[in-house]
């Protein structure tokens, strides 16, 4: 079992570290994360999976072994990660950037209104009446099973880890490494005993960590919970799951429709473009607010798949029918090919051909806070 340690850095947040047997790393190596650039080699994980109820059940996007997109493709090859690996050409990116923007994090929020402050990459401190949720949260220095290889940020948390208000819930979109850090997820379960909510197949991971209040939900399964006040719903999205060489599609991916009153907010976590968002829209409503990734595109024909350019993320917006989308997914960890303000700097050109203004779908400084109002 890896021990996990939480140090604190002179940039005061959070460095959520795990070690690991640099030996062990490098001869189980595999794919880390999402297969893109911070696919980097990781340790089979002992997790206990095969005896979960949903197993026996009929799922129409389960073969009986692995997860799949019924109307797409379900990530990538291995032979063309290792392709795309050998022929890429990363822009440049910065290897330090301060962040600007200051959360404005309110002592009590208002019914028919939530304040939605940008951690980073995915994270997002969404707060309602009387409820707190924290999305995708990544405090680790690395989106990585190991402290000294993999993707690094080059920002610091824009709500530092000691600022964090009461989280009531945490939802994780899926088991790559920049969207469940396990460490985070330790510490967050020690300091504040949230209700954890995630894909079919991640509570063996969770539990074998000690962390065992954990809702798993299948697409389109809602968790009707009067103890935090809100509905959450799973959603299909294109996209796929890894964490090491042997677990590719084990358990599933989505997004999260929250109800909460009046309220209506949808966070994609990771996802291609494809007609999902269109059958959200149909479902459940058009949300008051759509939290969509728009980094780690290029190369395309690598990336389409499972991540969506900037325009294809404008066009996400459009399907949803949501009054306001936030960018997320950018400016963090260099993921993929193009350089650090390349997707923000798309999404304004995409928004534009689509006669959108930019307060319709910006792409949030770090650490802002953005106030929704019905």
């Amino acid at each position: 079992m890896q021990k996990t340690v939480l140090r604190w850095t002179s940039g005061a947040h959070a460095d959520l570290v795990t070690r690991m047997n640099r030996r062990r790393f490098f001869v189980l190596a595999g794919l880390a994360g999402a297969g893109l650039a911070g696919a980097s080699a990781c340790a089979a994980l002992r997790t206990g999976r095969g005896n979960e109820p949903w197993r026996d059940r009929d799922i129409p996007h389960f073969d009986g072994r692995r997860f799949f997109n019924p109307n797409g493709p379900t990530g990538n090859t291995f032979a063309n990660f290792l392709k795309w690996r050998r022929t890429r050409d990363p822009a440049p990116w910065p290897d330090r950037v301060e962040n600007t923007a200051r959360p404005a994090i309110p002592d009590a929020v208002r019914d028919g209104e939530a304040q939605v402050t940008f951690v980073n990459h995915c994270t997002f401190l969404i707060q309602l009446s009387g409820l707190n949720i924290l999305t995708d949260p990544v405090y680790s220095d690395r989106v990585s099973p190991v402290t000294f290889a993999g993707p690094r940020r080059v920002r610091d948390p824009g709500l530092p880890w000691d600022k964090l208000p009461r989280i009531d819930a945490v939802l994780i979109s899926h088991s790559h490494y920049d969207h469940l850090d396990i460490a985070t997820l330790e510490q967050l379960h020690a300091r504040f005993r949230p209700k954890f909510y995630t894909g079919l197949g991640n509570r063996a991971l969770l539990k074998g960590r000690g962390i065992n209040d954990v809702t798993e939900l299948d697409w389109w399964q809602a968790a009707e919970t009067g103890a935090i006040g809100a509905s959450i719903t799973f959603t299909p999205v294109q996209h796929w799951t890894s964490r090491t060489l042997f677990d590719r599609n084990t358990t599933l991916w989505g997004g999260f429709h929250i109800r909460h009153n009046a309220m209506d907010i949808f966070f994609c976590g990771d996802a291609g473009y494809g007609g999902e968002f269109t059958a959200l829209r149909e479902r459940l409503g058009p949300p008051a607010l759509a939290l969509l990734p728009i980094g780690a595109y290029k190369p395309r024909w690598f990336m389409e798949p499972s991540h969506m350019a900037p325009d294809e993320a404008v066009r996400a917006h459009l399907d949803l029918g949501a009054r306001r989308s936030l960018a997320m997914h950018f400016d963090t960890f260099p993921l993929a090919d193009e350089g650090f303000g390349v997707a923000e700097s798309e999404l304004k050109t995409a928004r534009a051909k689509a006669g959108l203004p930019e307060s319709a779908f910006p792409a949030p400084k770090t650490g802002s806070t953005t106030v929704v109002t019905l």
